[in-house]
């Protein structure tokens, strides 16, 4: 089985979806392993070693970051987002205000509902 984290049964889910779920899921597997090398490297008392192990975290960024790319390509909220808050200067809960964000969604919400206007994924 290829993913064991569908919270729907996958014979009910599109291509779409999948895809989306299968980016998502690589994200999050590329920002853990940032977040154990930067651990490794940060705890190393070998700087050869520490090196080595600021290289591997460096490269799971690129990685993240081309998918991140991905999913900015196809789903036009993360794309609305990026624009959004990706180079913005000043506080971010201020670049939110200033963007409009509109506060809507139920608290906890990662906007699913919105998710599945934009993109036209059911």
């Amino acid at each position: 089985m290829g993913s064991e984290t569908y919270h729907e049964r996958e014979e009910v889910l599109s291509e779409e979806t999948k895809n989306l779920h299968r980016a998502i899921v690589s994200l999050r597997e590329e920002l853990e392993a940032i977040d154990w090398y930067q651990q490794r490297a940060e705890a190393c008392t070998d700087s050869e070693l520490r090196e080595i192990l600021v290289h591997n975290r460096n490269e799971e960024v690129e990685h993240a970051m081309m998918v991140l790319e991905w999913l900015r390509r196809r789903c036009p909220v993360f794309a609305e987002n990026i624009a959004t808050y990706i180079g913005a200067s000043g506080e971010i809960t201020q670049v939110e205000k200033n963007a409009g964000g509109s506060g809507q969604e139920e608290p906890g919400s990662l906007g699913i509902g919105s998710l599945r206007r934009t993109t036209g994924v059911v």
